[in-house]
């Protein structure tokens, strides 16, 4: 049930609306005393939640035996609020990556947290679309929450610029998850058993970045993700991989 409404919060509930919205479905019509001891939330919160939810079309009222009784409407009204809310953002989004683009950022330093961070650099290398270089990568595609969907807009997103990207793998990549050496694609080597290192390096367009303590296959749910924006340095640590690349042959 909290699953169901922390997705309810997401489409613009409160949590109080979420928790009364679900308590009345498949229970018919009931007054607010009874919403009230089924959700645990005092009498008057009730009330005014009770008020919002009418307002948004998810609850209707009836007169029933003195009083009034509330009954959740279709769940499929879900859906309508959030094809509203996918509207809405379609028709500003021109607007806003207006905005974004005015900002002409040379260098930054900043960091990403744990798995929403992991998908905003994701979601970094797809905007940037340059060619790509992983040092000593463990096959992150692969963790466990991360849909491989991210995967497959990055290497379509490269393609449509035109770019590449080359992979020097961590040497437990084979042995752990080695379906990822052809599944991954790009150009790729394997480094040397000596060369077994514990942090990943990935440089694109004039980013670089760092993090550590990541599994073969598993970034886990609390990592950092160190990112540095500054050309000079790409440019540098892009000069590295490559030497290293030759270097194995």
């Amino acid at each position: 049930m909290l699953i169901q409404q922390e997705l309810l919060t997401v489409l613009g509930l409160s949590q109080n609306e979420a928790k009364i919205y679900e308590s009345l479905l498949g229970v018919g019509a009931i007054g607010i005393s009874e919403v009230a001891t089924r959700t645990a939330i005092h009498r008057r919160n009730v009330y005014d939640s009770m008020q919002r939810l009418l307002e948004k079309g998810l609850v209707f009222r009836i007169f029933r035996q003195d009083e009034y009784h509330f009954q959740a409407v279709n769940p499929e009204k879900l859906q309508e609020i959030l094809q509203e809310h996918e509207r809405r953002l379609t028709a500003t989004m021109p607007s806003l990556t207006r905005q974004y683009g005015q900002i002409a950022t040379e260098e930054a330093a900043y960091i990403y947290k744990g798995k929403e961070g992991y998908k905003n650099y994701l979601r970094d290398m797809i905007r940037v679309a340059d060619t790509t270089y992983f040092f000593g990568a463990k096959a992150l595609w692969y963790t466990p929450w991360v849909e491989l969907f991210y995967l497959d807009e990055f290497s379509k997103a490269l393609k449509e610029n035109g770019k590449e990207y080359y992979t020097l793998y961590d040497p437990r990549v084979p042995l752990v998850k080695p379906e990822a050496l052809q599944r991954v694609g790009g150009h790729a080597k394997v480094l040397p058993e000596h060369m077994q290192i514990p942090g990943v390096v990935d440089i694109f367009g004039n980013y670089v970045v760092t993090f550590t303590s990541v599994d073969v296959a598993n970034f886990g749910e609390e990592g950092t993700i160190f990112v540095l924006e500054n050309k000079e340095l790409a440019d540098t640590y892009r000069a590295w991989f490559n030497l290293t690349w030759e270097l194995i042959g």
